[in-house]
C-alpha cells in the first residue's frame, strides 16, 4: 500500500510543477515493546524535489510552495476512493504563483467535480478555477469586528479577479486579464 500511495502522490507532484520529483514512503518496523497506538511502525515521508537529487525528509528539506504542493498532492491521493464530501483548503497556494499557481487550481478545480471542496486564496490563478466564487470581508466598529462571506455575481467575482491582479488600481486591461483568467478556466 505504501508503494502505491508513493507512485500517486509521485505523479500528483507532477502534475503540480514539480516534473521529475519523486515521493517515497519510508516503513521502519518497531519492536513490540515500542508499539504505539497507531501501530508498530515508525512511517516517514521522503521527498526529492529536483530531478537526480535522492529523497530526503519532507519536514527537512521542502520550502515553503514544496510544502504546500506536497500538501496538497497528499490530501488527494489519500482521499481517493474515500467518501469525503467536503475538504477545506486554507491557503494551500502558499509560496507559489505564475503557473504553478495555474497548476494547483486546476487541481482543486478537479476535486470540486465530485466533492465539495472550500479553499481561501489569493491569488487569481486559483481563485478563476473556482465554481462558485466568495468575498470574506471583515468590518470593524469601536466595539468589535464582524465577518460576511459573500457569494460574488459573475460582474463581482470579474472585478475581484482584477483587483487580486492589480491591486489598488483597476484598469480595463486588467479587467480584460481577469476575464481570460476566468474564460479559460
Amino acid at each position: 500500500t505504501a508503494g502505491k500511495f508513493a507512485e500517486a502522490v509521485t505523479q500528483a507532484m507532477h502534475g503540480l510543477g514539480m516534473p521529475g520529483g519523486v515521493f517515497e514512503v519510508a516503513l521502519n518496523a518497531l519492536d513490540e515493546d515500542a508499539a504505539k497506538p497507531w501501530g508498530l511502525d515508525d512511517i516517514g515521508f521522503l521527498i526529492s524535489a529536483n530531478p537526480g537529487q535522492s529523497p530526503q525528509s519532507l519536514a527537512r528539506i521542502a520550502s515553503g510552495g514544496e510544502l504546500s504542493r506536497m500538501s496538497l498532492a497528499i490530501q488527494v491521493i489519500a482521499s481517493d476512493g474515500s467518501a469525503i464530501p467536503t475538504m477545506v483548503f486554507d491557503e494551500v497556494d502558499s509560496g507559489v504563483g505564475g503557473g504553478v499557481a495555474e497548476m494547483v487550481g486546476r487541481r482543486l478545480q478537479e476535486l470540486g467535480s465530485n466533492r465539495q471542496v472550500l479553499c481561501v486564496t489569493h491569488l487569481p490563478q486559483v481563485a478563476s478555477q473556482a465554481h462558485h466564487h466568495y468575498q470574506v470581508q471583515k468590518s470593524n466598529t469601536a466595539d468589535s469586528v464582524t465577518t460576511d462571506v459573500i457569494e460574488l455575481d459573475p460582474q463581482q467575482r470579474l472585478e475581484e479577479i482584477a483587483r487580486m491582479l492589480g491591486g489598488m488600481t483597476i484598469t480595463e486591461q486588467t479587467r480584460a486579464h481577469a476575464q481570460e483568467m476566468i474564460s479559460k478556466a
